[in-house]
């Protein structure tokens, strides 16, 4: 199965967000983008590919601890950017950025596979197959500021790709297992 560690951020912030996504779709040129469905709006905090299910109690027990060791500390999300000419528009966060980092790299250590990406925390909310000019959306996600909300929960996320060549069609996303963040958790 395909998993990764994730932050689902709250329904009422992602219907903020939503309200500034859907303004990008009505731009000139938003057709050519294929845009992430809000019910896939999440923050990847350790992508682990395919998992064997036999591994999967080793890695949610290690999960489990660091969700144990890790306070709860405050998001927002704020602005935007891309990464690969265009090929992925994303909403960043801004609160306590060092903290989520922290996080994301015990994620990965969880996993205990060794290797080691540059994390950029973000939530992607459109990609494109080629490289395009994406200043139009940055220049209002740039204005974007959604509430702030305190991130208690990590969750580990089954992703299910398409299967059926139906243009359009999303991911499908399926939280395996939750785990409160501190001492609670």
């Amino acid at each position: 199965m395909r998993l990764f560690a994730a932050l689902l951020p709250p329904e009422d912030v992602l219907a903020q967000l939503g309200v500034t996504v859907d303004e990008l779709r009505g731009l000139p040129g938003a057709d050519a983008l294929r845009w992430t469905s809000r019910p896939g709006w999440h923050l990847t905090l350790a992508f682990y590919g395919e998992v064997a299910e036999d591994v999967v109690p080793e890695l949610s027990a290690g999960l489990e601890r660091t969700a144990r060791r890790t306070e709860p500390f405050g998001l927002a999300v704020r602005g935007g950017g891309q990464f690969g000419d265009g090929r992925a528009l994303w909403a960043g966060v801004k609160g306590d950025v060092a903290a989520l980092r922290q996080l994301a790299e015990r994620c990965e250590e969880a996993a205990a596979t060794g290797e080691h990406r540059r994390y950029r925390a973000h939530l992607t909310v459109a990609r494109s197959r080629e490289a395009m000019d994406v200043r139009p959306y940055l220049d209002r996600l740039d204005d974007f500021a959604g509430r702030e909300w305190t991130v208690d929960e990590l969750v580990l996320v089954r992703s299910d790709l398409p299967r059926s060549g139906v243009p359009g069609e999303q991911p499908r996303y399926e939280a395996v297992a939750r785990w409160a963040l501190g001492a609670a958790g």
